[in-house]
């Protein structure tokens, strides 16, 4: 591209309109996350919506209005029905963490402590009368598991929980309206750009819809094959239904974060191991059982699942991938991490119809 004026305006403008969009919506974040996830529900929602319009009631076709209308209401009933299946086993566990004897915990754990206590004196020259790794570990988890953490635990989900609805309430209300208006968010997002940037601008609606669809489709089958295998394995292993189902359900929900996600899901689901061990077993057991099935399981999904779904869904190579989630984690924390794919493809999108010129968004964006 050759450097002219016009061509120094026009990228300068570029960007001040590109620095302005993203503070907007970085600004009105939650907003615009309730958009983006009422776009994503309408994209799976639509083809039902399509069959129930096409279906016939003697004379009488079904109204657009009332085919979205019952989309919306058989997605919430899936959502809340899994959320009945698993909220009883999430506060039954938090109840039994409230009334947890902890030196008794402990105990079931107390010769690989002695050994880990041992090593630690042995590297740091500790003395044994001044150092107990037991009594460390004890006073460590009363201060973060007590009545008051409770208590405030139980606070934050009731806050949590109003957040929540009103969260579902607005997602719904902005998804019935993409279902019963086809082509509503891309005039919504069209009308904010000038005529003659419009084709681009579909261009990049279409391909977005495109990755972001895969993308999500793809997280939520490897989400739930992943809640599915390791609760059946932890099943085969003799636990209990309850906790297998919950170490499924958390690891299934942590994966959605890459990276960081199953290594946090992993050690809560230690924890539970170790708070109700199998039958039968011993602490130690149970948590080496589930962290080997968990690293067998985990390897599978990061060797065959992972690749297709971060890399070759979202058409980017899989390095490119592991640093931009890195930056996101770096600058934004685990949010960053869980939105620093989508965001990532949007920009990619973005900036092959506005800014293909530049060689550097020409080498990023080639397999779009």
């Amino acid at each position: 591209m050759a450097i002219t004026p016009q061509n120094i305006l026009r990228t300068t403008v570029g960007l001040i309109v590109a620095a302005a969009i993203l503070f907007l919506v970085w600004y009105f974040s939650s907003v615009v996350i309730y958009i983006l996830v009422s776009a994503v529900l309408a994209i799976m929602g639509r083809p039902l919506v399509n069959w129930i319009v096409q279906r016939r009631i003697g004379r009488f076709a079904v109204p657009r209005w009332a085919a979205a209308s019952l989309t919306i209401v058989i997605m919430l009933a899936v959502f809340l029905s899994v959320m009945s299946l698993f909220i009883p086993l999430i506060f039954n566990k938090i109840n039994e963490f409230a009334h947890l004897d902890f030196p008794t915990v402990l105990a079931s754990v107390e010769e690989p402590i002695s050994h880990a206590q041992a090593y630690l004196q042995r590297m740091f020259a500790l003395p044994e009368t001044h150092f107990s790794l037991t009594d460390t570990i004890v006073d460590t988890l009363k201060q973060f598991i007590n009545y008051n953490t409770i208590n405030n635990t139980f606070t934050s989900i009731i806050g949590t929980a109003l957040s929540a609805l009103i969260a579902i309430f607005s997602i719904a209300f902005i998804t019935f309206f993409f279902l019963k208006e086809d082509g509503l968010f891309y005039a919504m997002v069209k009308a904010m750009f000038p005529e003659r940037l419009q084709q681009n601008v579909t261009r990049a609606l279409d391909s977005i819809t495109y990755l972001l669809s895969r993308y999500f489709t793809g997280i939520l089958t490897e989400s739930l094959i992943l809640m599915v295998v390791i609760s059946i394995a932890m099943i085969l292993f003799g636990m209990k239904t309850d906790n297998a189902l919950l170490i499924g359900f958390v690891m299934g929900i942590m994966n959605v974060i890459p990276y960081a996600g199953p290594l946090m899901g992993g050690i809560l689901s230690a924890f539970i191991g170790i708070v109700t061990p199998i039958p039968e077993m011993s602490a130690i057991q149970t948590v080496m059982i589930i962290c080997c099935s968990l690293f067998c399981i985990k390897g599978f999904d990061d060797f065959v699942l992972q690749p297709t779904i971060y890399s070759e869904r979202v058409k980017a190579h899989p390095l490119e991938i592991f640093l931009v989630i890195l930056i996101a984690g770096y600058m934004a924390g685990i949010l960053g991490m869980l939105l620093a794919i989508p965001s990532y493809t949007v920009l990619r999108v973005l900036a092959k119809e506005f800014f293909s010129e530049f060689s550097l968004v020409q080498k990023l964006t080639q397999n779009i």
